[in-house]
């Protein structure tokens, strides 16, 4: 007959003390039975960090206002043009609508509601323009930053895993791209490839802002990487025949992904406010298409006679900025392992 293990824990009621021999006791002090439906939940980093971000009230605001601009812009032109039929670039057929007239307001001075932020020089909406240039601005931001990241994040990883004069070489590309003046890159780059159409001129602005904003990211994602490819997974990976190429992007850019995301989500913010100034220099966002940095030098014009053409852009890329901003601060703060609590 096979003998029982001696029972050395005896319980009691459910609640009660566990009381365990001293080899076996790790602690002095109370502990709790669990009941046989009770468990323990486990955590990782992403739980933890969710859990912090959600404690942090300004990343919470800036995360429920970039996501209410963001679907307004997307759902807002739509739904004006379904309702009163104006679009970012309708023109009046009637001449004496071909002026800018005060928000709430109607040609001749009494109040209205068909135009809640008043129109432009040449009588179109200011809504309508201002949630194209939602749409503008946001997309020049997220497609630069995605464009910036693919570069950025491949040039690092490779310049860090590699390491002795690849890296050497590498980096010292990026010393020499760093001493030139940023914005003018970006001029030079538009002005030479400059495009005959808005949409061409758009996309040569993804272009130019993402091609020369990744040498930042490139540093800090090798200054992960130097510090990740001596890891018992990475040396696992390598003594196992796994190519270089599958150890850089299977397994060490991966846990790279906490840095990357928070300079990603500051970087939106850079570029939206490099497109505004390009804009106001007559080299970013081209007629008919409108962002709100064009919006805002259009409006800069007429400041003394017409001030609600640039408040209103203003005010929103503004709010979305700092919104930006907060979140970017937020998720910081939520990934950095020293913040856990």
């Amino acid at each position: 007959m096979k003998e029982e293990p001696p029972d050395f824990i005896s319980r009691q009621e459910p609640r009660d003390l566990i009381h365990v021999p001293p080899e076996f006791a790790v602690a002095e002090g109370a502990v709790r039975v669990l009941d046989e439906d009770e468990y323990v939940a486990g955590s990782s980093l992403w739980k933890d960090a969710r859990r912090r971000l959600l404690k942090n009230k300004l990343a919470v605001f800036g995360l429920i206002v970039v996501v209410l601009i963001t679907f307004i812009s997307l759902l807002g032109p739509p739904i004006i043009k379904a309702a009163t039929g104006f679009t970012y670039d309708s023109i009046p057929r009637d001449v004496t609508l071909i002026k800018s007239i005060p928000p709430f307001r109607s040609a001749d001075g009494s109040f209205s509601w068909a135009h809640p932020m008043g129109t432009d020089n040449s009588g179109r909406d200011l809504l309508a323009r201002v949630l194209l240039g939602g749409r503008i601005s946001l997309m020049v931001g997220i497609i630069s930053t995605l464009v910036s990241l693919i570069i950025g994040v491949g040039y690092g990883a490779v310049a860090g895993y590699l390491g002795g004069r690849v890296d050497n070489w590498m980096m010292r590309l990026v010393d020499v791209l760093y001493s030139l003046p940023y914005i003018i890159l970006v001029i030079v780059l538009l002005a030479v490839f400059r495009s005959s159409t808005a949409v061409g001129q758009l996309v040569l602005l993804f272009i130019a802002l993402g091609s020369v904003s990744w040498l930042t990211m490139a540093r800090i994602v090798r200054g992960q990487v130097l510090s990740l490819k001596n890891q018992e997974f990475v040396v696992a990976a390598r003594a196992t025949g796994v190519s270089t190429t599958r150890i850089i992007f299977r397994h060490v850019v991966p846990n790279t992904l906490g840095p990357v995301i928070v300079y990603a989500t500051l970087t939106i913010p850079q570029v939206m406010l490099s497109e505004a100034f390009l804009s106001f220099l007559g080299f970013g966002v081209q007629p008919p298409l409108a962002s709100w940095g064009s919006l805002a030098a259009e409006g800069i014009q007429n400041i003394a006679i017409f001030p609600w053409q640039l408040i209103f852009p203003g005010v929103t890329m503004a709010l979305t900025l700092f919104s930006l901003n907060f979140l970017g601060d937020g998720l910081r703060d939520a990934l950095d392992p020293q913040m856990r609590t």
